[in-house]
């Protein structure tokens, strides 16, 4: 049965997610950043720099910039395409797996909170 909830208290959802993963003394991730995380975590594999960039509306090069610094967090990794050396294959980490189970956690424990109230 889906949550049903008016606009403020998804927008007072978002906050408090966000206020949480703020204060957490994680490095934060951009909007962009974690759009590219949910993907790779949420939808089946494979996942490339030129399919994400599509599925995004953004360049390549953006994409890239993205994974860079999720790379350097260990959320996700890259590695040729052995079969067509042109493509950049998108890999999940096990770092990666357990901030995006984190950040469901938090998403869960604050709906209940509006569902309760």
């Amino acid at each position: 049965m889906p949550l049903e909830i008016r606009p403020s208290q998804a927008l007072r959802l978002w906050r408090q997610v966000h206020l949480d993963l703020v204060r957490d003394g994680e490095p934060d991730l951009s909007a962009r950043q974690t759009a590219i995380l949910l993907t790779v975590y949420l939808e089946l594999p494979p996942h490339t720099v030129r399919g994400l960039a599509k599925q995004l509306g953004v360049t390549k090069p953006v994409i890239t910039r993205a994974l860079d610094t999720l790379g350097k967090l260990g959320l996700l990794t890259r590695k040729r395409d052995e079969e067509d050396r042109r493509n950049v294959v998108i890999q999940r980490t096990v770092a990666g797996a357990l901030a995006v189970e984190r950040l469901g956690d938090l998403v869960t424990e604050h709906a209940k909170e509006i569902g309760a109230g």
